[in-house]
């Protein structure tokens, strides 16, 4: 702990002058400034020295409207929907250009081909480098840094300005060469590092220092904003928000994400029709499915096998894909040379893929020239292809007659489908451009639903019999339910049946979806992590460990072995000079105060604005105008006095605030130092007046400095959050996220012993991954892993109070299981 002692500077500064003389001969009969670096722009609260253009009307309304919170949610969700919509442009330009160029050379099936395939190769190998040169942390979806973020680690440079441009440009150019490759993972990751930049925006514009407590509540927000403007549905956007980047929510914030994610849907679904591309508002896939009679419960058998095969097929996903990104993460020859020639790899991937869809060749049994969304909207479709495809009447014009082939039936040309865009999209996903998993899955899953569908319709051909009336079965239904449960199955989450919901605008098989989702969950948590925890551990980024009764933390990690042992305090007998010192050298918000340095009893902690309005008042300028009367009277400077009351003053502007004030924002500036914003120029001849006054100045403060503090003038807040020192990490963590804290005191038996800052938790996690493997648990782990456990207490704080308490039986309390 440090005292009250400090080092005095080498320069004696008056506090509440503008300038002040130094004995340098070089300036004599010069004034110049002298301060700390932290005093050279005093931190106004609307920032005045950095927007002295606008007047203090001006600057209210900036910050009391502009700035608030629901302005803020506005802007961020605009600003999201519209790069959403941009996009899509964007997208459709490259996809519309490869087949322009392959219907142009129709005439000759070599000039077809170079059509199909240089055009892709082209976009992602600029995707690639773009994505190098300007922002590496573009790479991938993003969603498992956000994680990492969110939970209290720290990736660096992953929410900047220059990834964002990375993200935007790369991801357009790599879904723009049609690789199976996501939209909406990587707008997770752009919603995140909108909002975070809107809110540094906000706190520069504000003149307030930025929260780092904030930033997983606007991950969170952010996440739920970007999937709203891909999707068009804020509901699902807000669930999987939480289910994918959180642990915790505040109930208090749900509003924000909702509202957010509400508004984003709308704008990005409202500028097409405002484009003309739509005559109204509708579901992005909008499905006709009937209404009166949907589905027989016989069916729900059908759902739940889809489950299983869902959850079977995203775990192997998961499993391929994770090989994958090892594969070129490894330290073998061939890895090594596809890091150095960063556009081979993503190249050779495209080449391949590119050649496998090539219309003519084998993408002919694959439905190889439609796009993501043509096959979706396929997918999605009323009718029943095994008997549709078959007619020589149906329109022609449908998707779905990519699926016709006139040698193989359409169960082999979907089997073909799902099984290559399966190993395709896994391969697809580990190169190193912006991308994402859950389109490719989504598809890759309403596929085989669209699989099993076609084969319930042939196993019971008449239909469902109900009441006289014989209803077909919907083989589309199967297709939404698959494309929810596989993509739900991949990322651990239930809000994809929310999702394609909104997606389709279908609600009436809410039950077999949701069963099917919960079965895929089920099988596939039973085998694999989800896909953003397995990208977490093989990128060993500073993901902390879940915490759990039946799995306790590999790691021993305490409170004590990373906390701040050496902090500055305030006790009751703490003069106003030691204050002083204390707020020039510290850039903590708050300051524990305890009883006595011999007790260190914590009996609270004030905030920063109320010491400084403390010291303000101590030193305040009336008081100081009163002495300078008192002065001018006593040696007949009346008259040069009121000389120079027409030049510039030399103290800054008085800060008009009553005795008790709880919200002064008086700067540090104008109590240590010059104020850089009011340098004036003086003449030599007034050098004598000015050093009369200044002595006379600097002997009263100093009387006032070497006072006790009165602390009855501010507020203590006496619940201030503490932990005990052999608390673990991950309850820490925990304790953290869900109170948004940015600092906590370590204290033994009601005595400060510690600090805990998120700077040192960032450190303490990043310590505790590098030494220990990174253990996540799923969602539903209790669904497979409670049966027969038991709870163990033999934690480092049960055994404290066991001590306490005096037990002599042991700090270790096992529940006997229940006798048979």
């Amino acid at each position: 702990m440090t005292g009250e002692a400090g080092d005095k500077g080498a320069q004696q500064c008056q506090p509440l002058m503008s300038v002040c003389y130094t004995d340098d001969p070089e300036d004599e009969g010069q004034l110049k400034k002298v301060g700390t670096e932290q005093n050279k722009s005093p931190p106004g609260r609307f920032g005045r020295n950095k927007f002295r253009f606008l007047s203090p009307q001006g600057e209210k309304f900036l910050a009391l409207h502009v700035m608030e919170d629901w302005m803020i949610l506005v802007l961020l969700a605009v600003i999201t929907a519209f790069l959403s919509w941009a996009m899509e442009y964007g997208i459709e330009l490259g996809l519309h250009t490869t087949l322009w160029l392959f219907e142009v050379a129709h005439s000759n099936v070599f000039l077809q081909y170079l059509a199909w395939v240089s055009i892709p190769v082209l976009l992602i190998c600029f995707s690639a480098g773009f994505t190098y040169l300007v922002g590496p942390q573009a790479a991938g979806s993003g969603i498992p840094e956000i994680k990492t973020i969110v939970k209290g680690g720290m990736v660096k440079d992953h929410l900047s300005l220059n990834t964002l441009v990375a993200k935007l440009v790369g991801l357009t150019c790599a879904l723009g060469s049609g690789m199976p490759l996501g939209k909406e993972s990587p707008f997770v990751h752009i919603g995140g590092i909108c909002a975070v930049q809107l809110n540094r925006l906000a706190t520069f514009l504000g003149g307030v220092k930025e929260r780092d407590s904030l930033t997983p509540e606007l991950l969170v927000i952010g996440s739920a904003v970007g999937i709203a403007a891909c999707f068009g549905s804020p509901v699902g956007g807000l669930l999987y928000s939480i289910e994918v980047a959180s642990s915790f929510l505040m109930v208090k914030n749900y509003w924000k994400g909702y509202f957010a994610a509400t508004i984003s849907a709308f704008v990005f679904r409202l500028l097409p029709v405002w484009s003309g591309q739509f005559e109204t508002i509708t579901p992005l896939f909008h499905t006709n499915y009937r209404l009166e009679f949907p589905y027989e419960l016989s069916e729900l058998l059908s759902f739940c096998i889809l489950g299983v095969l869902s959850g079977l097929a995203s775990a192997f996903l998961v499993f391929l894909t994770g090989t994958m990104v090892r594969f070129i993460r490894g330290q073998s020859r061939f890895a090594k040379f596809l890091a150095k020639t960063r556009l081979v790899y993503p190249a050779l991937v495209t080449f391949v893929i590119a050649t496998l869809t090539f219309p003519p060749g084998f993408g002919q049994f694959m439905a190889g020239e439609l796009t993501q969304r043509e096959t979706l909207e396929a997918f999605f479709d009323n009718y029943t292809w095994s008997t549709h495809l078959t007619e020589d009447h149906f329109d022609h014009s449908d998707h779905s007659v990519a699926w016709k082939h006139p040698y193989v039936s359409v169960f082999v040309t979907l089997t073909i489908s799902v099984v290559m865009k399966f190993f395709m999209s896994a391969v697809a996903i580990s190169m190193p451009v912006p991308c994402g998993a859950f389109v490719p899955a989504f598809v890759i899953g309403a596929g085989l639903g669209r699989l099993v569908g076609e084969v319930t319709a042939v196993v019971i051909p008449p239909g469902v019999h109900a009441n006289a009336t014989t209803y077909a079965v919907v083989p589309g239904s199967y297709a939404v339910a698959g494309a929810a449960a596989m993509s739900g199955a991949s990322t651990h989450t239930i809000s994809t049946a929310m999702i394609v919901f909104e997606l389709t605008g279908q609600i009436s098989y809410i039950f077999p979806t949701i069963f099917c989702v919960f079965v895929a969950n089920m099988v596939s948590q039973s085998l694999q992590p989800s896909l953003y925890e397995t990208l977490i551990r093989i990128r060993k980024l500073p993901y902390p460990s879940e915490l759990s009764w039946d799995h306790p933390p590999k790691s021993n990690v305490q409170v004590k072995d990373f906390m701040l042992k050496d902090l500055r305090y305030l006790n009751l007998r703490s003069t106003y000079r030691y204050l002083r010192d204390l707020l020039l050298t510290d850039n903590l918000k708050t300051f524990p105060l305890v009883k006595s340095t011999e007790s260190m009893i914590l009996l609270g902690s004030v905030e920063r604005p109320q010491l400084e309005s403390l010291l303000a008042q101590q030193l305040s300028h009336p008081r100081v105008k009163e002495l300078g009367k008192q002065t001018s009277t006593d040696s007949g400077e009346d008259e040069s006095q009121k000389d120079s009351s027409d030049k510039p003053s030399f103290s800054t502007k008085p800060h008009k605030k009553e005795r008790g004030s709880q919200d002064s924002q008086v700067p540090l500036k104008s109590l240590a130092c010059a104020d850089s914003a009011a340098v004036v120029e003086v003449d030599i001849d007034e050098k004598d007046t000015l050093t009369t006054k200044g002595v006379q100045t600097v002997e009263w403060e100093e009387q006032q400095l070497d006072e006790q503090i009165n602390f009855n003038n501010c507020k203590i807040d006496p619940a201030s959050i503490q932990l005990m020192e052999h608390t673990s990490l991950p309850k820490v963590i925990n304790i953290f996220s869900m109170m948004g804290l940015d600092q906590a005191y370590v204290t033994s038996v009601g005595q400060l012993v510690g600090l805990v800052t998120r700077q040192e938790l960032y450190k303490a996690i990043e310590g505790v991954v590098k030494v220990h493997e990174i253990t996540t648990h799923p969602p539903l782990t209790s669904f497979r892993d409670n049966r027969g456990s038991r709870r163990v207490t033999d934690t480092p704080e049960a055994t404290e109070l066991t001590h306490l308490l005096g037990d002599e039986s042991g700090p270790s309390h096992r529940a006997e299981p229940d006798d048979q």
